[in-house]
């Protein structure tokens, strides 16, 4: 008997580590670190330095360039790297800050695109406020109450994805309309505090967005893979063993 609940609380262990975090929490969750904003707070840090160590922020810059490249063309970066070899300290980080606007804007609007998908939403809602939080010190210098409005903004923005819950427990409906306006507040304040004519990012691959995470996050939940079975079946290979052990010895008695 204590064989077989051995076998079972494994069993469960391992059930609860492969259901998903969304389950039990709701929140911006684990940004991961959004890539290009922390590049800019690292560059900022070397060209604050006296004198400015451009060097060591075009070190920096060439660890993201591929992925600006990739989603807004070679254009800002040369602008980037342009303004690095003149020297021009407040050029580079201008352009750094507009392409974090940029990469902001990209986000909502691929959220915006793809909203009934909660998870890819949550995430790319995720990376664009831990962006926003680079821009933030900017903002707070400039215009306390702004800074505030927009991360409120952001919070809306979250509620409004709604939640899916546990088994349909604590399910909350998504609200496209709130959502797009608080897109809008972001961007319009956005653009206008950093003078952006634009916010267009250039010719990108929707499809290729956010690929290489979706990849590492949610390529054991595809189930036309084999080897996403492996865990399904240690579980049930488990629970039968539990039960078969259960079983025998309650024929010895």
């Amino acid at each position: 008997m204590k064989t077989s609940r051995f076998f079972f609380y494994i069993a469960v262990i391992i059930i609860l580590n492969l259901i998903p975090l969304k389950a039990f929490a709701y929140s911006y969750g684990d940004p991961n670190k959004e890539a290009v904003a922390e590049a800019y707070k690292e560059m900022k840090e070397k060209l604050n330095e006296q004198p400015p160590n451009f060097a060591a922020a075009k070190e920096i810059f060439g660890t993201i360039k591929e992925e600006i490249d990739m989603h807004m063309g070679p254009e800002p970066s040369k602008a980037v790297l342009a303004a690095i070899e003149a020297k021009d300290r407040q050029a580079v980080i201008k352009d750094m800050e507009n392409i974090l606007v940029l990469n902001i804007a990209r986000r909502l609007d691929n959220i915006e695109a793809n909203f009934d998908q909660y998870d890819t939403s949550k995430r790319l809602l995720a990376k664009a406020f831990a962006t926003y939080e680079a821009l933030s010190p900017v903002i707070q210098g400039k215009d306390p109450a702004l800074d505030k409005q927009l991360r409120t903004e952001f919070d809306k923005a979250l509620q409004s994805l709604g939640n899916p819950g546990l088994f349909g427990v604590g399910e909350k409906k998504s609200d496209i309309h709130v959502f797009k306006k608080s897109k809008e507040t972001i961007l319009t304040a956005l653009q206008k505090q950093f003078g952006l004519k634009s916010l267009e990012v250039g010719h990108f691959s929707e499809s290729a967005t956010e690929k290489p995470d979706e990849v590492r996050k949610k390529e054991w939940t595809d189930l036309s893979e084999l080897k996403n079975w492996i865990p399904l079946i240690v579980i049930v290979a488990i629970i039968i063993g539990a039960v078969l052990i259960y079983v025998r010895r309650r024929k010895r008695t």
